[in-house]
This record gives C-alpha cells, sequence and structure tokens, in this order.
C-alpha cells in the first residue's frame, strides 16, 4: 500500500469510528483517539521527500535527505534540469525551454502533441508581448495553423491568441489574461507535470492530496459530531468546538 493510502486509510479508519456518535467530543477524548492513530516516522518522512522532489526544491531535498535518511525515488540532478526548463518558461524564454526539454529527453514532446503546441502558443505569446506583431502572425501561420487545422481545440486556441493582436489595449481584450504571469505558470506546470511522468514519477506531490482528504474527512464528520478542528492546515492546531 502507498504512504497516502496508508495514512487516508489510518484517517478514514478514525473517521468511521467517531461518525456513528452524534455526542460533543471533547479535546481529551479527541486527543486520545488521534493518539491511537499509529503513523510511522518514515511513512512521514516520505511524503515530505515525495513533496520537495515533484516541486522541484532541490537543495532543500538534499538536506532532508541527509537529515533523516530518506532516499528520492530520482536522481536530485535531474530535479536541476527540470527546474531550468520551468524557469525559462516563467521568464518567458521558451525556446530556450523547448531545447532543454529535447536535451533531457526528446521523446516528451515527441509524444505529447498538446504539450508542444502550447509551448509554440507560448511563444507566440511572448513575440506579441514584446511587440513583434510581424513576427508572431508569421510563427502563427507557420507553426501554429499547420497543427490547427489537424485539431479543433488547438484551432480555438490560436484564434484566442491571434485575438490579441486586434486591441491596441490587451486590458480591453476579453483573452488579455493570456498575457498575464498566470498563463507563463499555467505552461510552466505543464511542462514540469510531463518531464516528472517521463521519468515514472508522481506529477502532482501527495501531500496536497492528503490534505485535501483532511478537509474532506472534517466536512463528513461535521455532520455527525463537533469535536476539535483544524481551521488553520498551516499550523495544524486544534480548535476547541463551540457548545
Amino acid at each position: 500500500m502507498s504512504v497516502l493510502g496508508l495514512v487516508l486509510g489510518q484517517f478514514s479508519d478514525l473517521i468511521e469510528s467517531m461518525a456513528t456518535s452524534k455526542k460533543v467530543i471533547t479535546r481529551e477524548e479527541w486527543e486520545k483517539k488521534l493518539s491511537d492513530v499509529k503513523i510511522r516516522k518514515e511513512d512521514m518522512n516520505k511524503l515530505v521527500m515525495n513533496f520537495l522532489v515533484t516541486e522541484g526544491y532541490v537543495e532543500a531535498a538534499e538536506k532532508f535527505r541527509l537529515e533523516s535518511g530518506t532516499e528520492p525515488d530520482i536522481d536530485l540532478a535531474t530535479i536541476t534540469d527540470r527546474m531550468a526548463v520551468k524557469t525559462a518558461v516563467q521568464s518567458g524564454n521558451v525556446e530556450d525551454a523547448i531545447e532543454k526539454v529535447n536535451d533531457l529527453n526528446p521523446e516528451i514532446l515527441d509524444t505529447n502533441p498538446e504539450l508542444f503546441f502550447h509551448l509554440q502558443q507560448q511563444r507566440m505569446i511572448e513575440l506579441i508581448r514584446n511587440g513583434r506583431v510581424e513576427e508572431a502572425l508569421e510563427f502563427a501561420q507557420e507553426e501554429l495553423a499547420p497543427r490547427g487545422e489537424e485539431n479543433q481545440s488547438f484551432l480555438e486556441e490560436l484564434e484566442k491568441t491571434v485575438a490579441l493582436l486586434a486591441f491596441e489595449d490587451v486590458s480591453n481584450c476579453p483573452v488579455g489574461d493570456l498575457l498575464d504571469m498566470s498563463q507563463r505558470l499555467k505552461t510552466a506546470s505543464e511542462v514540469n507535470a510531463a518531464i516528472l511522468t517521463s521519468q515514472s514519477h508522481e506529477k502532482d506531490p501527495k501531500l496536497p492530496s492528503l490534505l485535501k482528504m483532511l478537509i474532506w474527512a472534517q466536512n463528513l464528520l461535521d455532520e455527525k459530531a463537533v469535536y476539535p478542528r483544524i481551521n488553520d492546515l498551516s499550523s495544524a492546531k486544534l480548535e476547541d468546538p463551540a457548545v
């Protein structure tokens, strides 16, 4: 069973055991129940390492490896290369990012036409951002239009991108958000996920999924009982129920 599955299973068992009672659960009772849930430190360490590796915190991952003895499931050197790609996209250097991806593994883009289109689309967006309108139109005609002819969704995205050229003031453009930093981050995240998948690693960290499950379980238990809740996930502090 995976680490995430183990943790979720333990928490679900706890919820199930308490959900049959509608009485008010005191802090003492709740803390006793929590203390009965046994989770190995090694499993928690694996969750932390999984998060650091997936999110690309290479220095923190290396430090955590030395301090905890938890070995990552991929070579930490590959994180640096992956983050270089992500940084290039976030900085608007899409050509450099594409080159770096191909250096890592040419099959990533060869086998993922949607990702390649989005990178090319981002290249066009950067040309528009820099006022290189004629170059952007030429790039669209030569690189993006042929792909749009083969895929309806690509064509729709291309049309939205070209619409940026129709507005002198992009703040009035209905698709002006394509020029926001959020668009770069979206494309960078997509590339990051593709690289992780190519390395047989989960594209999303397990820890956020566990926190979402905690919120779901608490909301479910709210219908059955009043108990000390974790409202602030950053501190994980139990707050006494209002009775």
